[in-house]
């Protein structure tokens, strides 16, 4: 009698752990890129497909791959503004299906490559436009715009492949400055929010709230996203924190330190309590800090320095731009990015080549493979 009680405990106990094993295993397989779910899609219909490669490309935005992820944001986003929400699912679709109909390639299309331009491109022109919510007309600029950018991404693409450089954000940042320009504050059709330099003075700003400081922060990686509410944000970094806890770690340190740049800076407070402050930190930091570099202590300052050079060139493009009344958007970010990416120190060593780049996690535990791969390929072209 005893022993057939011991042997139902037992089997319980391996029940109950092989259960766990398995809600452990289906977590994990929702996290990082999720290579999988790009298999069990080849065989379903073109609108799933295409559903699955716009929430990548939403997801690309922050530096994820991740469609659960991309799900999560666009929540947010529709949580944040309806409208938004759906500028930013219109140009996400326009410009993947614009590649699409370009013939660009499967695995970039597939990869949400070719939709995350689109995304911000929609995102900014809701934000600038002065006509309103639910301003229809809007939605004409946000398709021609979202398209643009695939042209603009296949030129650059073929000129920055030679040094091994991502195309990144760069047609959206022109696409916009090109909005802009056309448009003007007193557009009958489009008109448009001047830029305000954070470097402006305010009446009265002599006194700091510090709890608004730090709330600014979260508010930073919401930003991204043109995103200023604090509940969507904080979904924001949820949806990068299921893609990567480290790269989540890093969105929140990049931004921390953003902040820090601005109040060494005296910006206008708006700017700190808003997380306009914190957000090129915030990118600059991910990108370096595991994104395009296996992660180190070495790779982890140079993740800190490239946040403080983002976040202090960003306070310098906005008070220069901001004399013509246009935003520095993400350039900072970006350019910094790209000097990092061209560095021929010792941070070259832990540079992962741009067609392997995956979850932080995943290239660090791929960062030998990769390396004994490039060097046997030096060695066979030496030959």
């Amino acid at each position: 009698m005893w022993m057939e009680t011991k042997r139902e405990v037992e089997e319980a106990s391996r029940s109950r752990g092989s259960f766990s094993r398995r809600v452990l295993n289906a977590l994990l397989s929702c996290t990082g890129d999720m290579k999988h779910l790009d298999e069990c899609m080849q065989d379903k219909s073109f609108v799933l497909q295409l559903a699955v490669w716009a929430l990548r490309g939403v997801a690309r935005v922050i530096l994820a791959n991740n469609p659960l992820s991309g799900t999560l944001i666009l929540a947010a986003l529709y949580w944040a503004s309806p409208w938004q929400g759906l500028l930013g699912t219109l140009g996400v679709l326009v410009s993947t299906l614009t590649a699409v109909i370009m013939g660009q390639d499967s695995a970039e299309v597939s990869g949400g490559l070719h939709g995350f331009n689109g995304v911000l491109v929609s995102l900014l022109m809701g934000v600038f436009s002065s006509a309103g919510d639910w301003y229809w007309w809007l939605l004409l600029p946000v398709c021609f715009g979202s398209a643009t950018c695939i042209f603009l991404f296949s030129g650059l693409s073929s000129v920055l492949d030679r040094w091994d450089l991502p195309v990144a954000v760069f047609p959206f940042n022109i696409v916009i400055f090109l909005y802009l320009l056309c448009t003007s504050q007193d557009n009958p059709y489009f008109p448009h929010h001047p830029a305000m330099p954070p470097g402006a003075l305010e009446p009265n700003g002599t006194t700091l709230n510090a709890i608004e400081v730090i709330r600014g922060i979260p508010l930073g990686v919401g930003q991204i996203f043109a995103c200023g509410a604090l509940g969507p944000s904080l979904l924001i970094l949820g949806a990068v924190l299921l893609y990567s806890p480290l790269l989540a770690a890093h969105a929140v340190l990049g931004s921390a330190i953003g902040t820090l740049a601005g109040l060494s800076m005296a910006v206008r407070h708006g700017s700190l309590y808003s997380g306009l402050s914190g957000f090129n930190g915030a990118l600059g930091c991910m990108a370096v800090g595991g994104l395009f570099f296996t992660f180190s202590w070495r790779t982890h300052l140079f993740a800190i320095a490239s946040a403080f050079l983002s976040a202090y060139a960003d306070i310098a493009l906005c008070n220069l731009l901001g004399t013509v009344e246009l935003p520095a958007c993400s350039w900072a970010a970006t350019l910094v990015v790209t000097l990092m990416l061209l560095q021929t120190s010792s941070l070259a060593a832990y540079r992962i080549p741009i067609g392997q780049v995956m979850a932080p996690e995943h290239n660090l535990r791929s960062r030998s493979q990769w390396a004994a791969g490039n060097t046997a390929e030096r060695e066979s072209t030496d030959v």
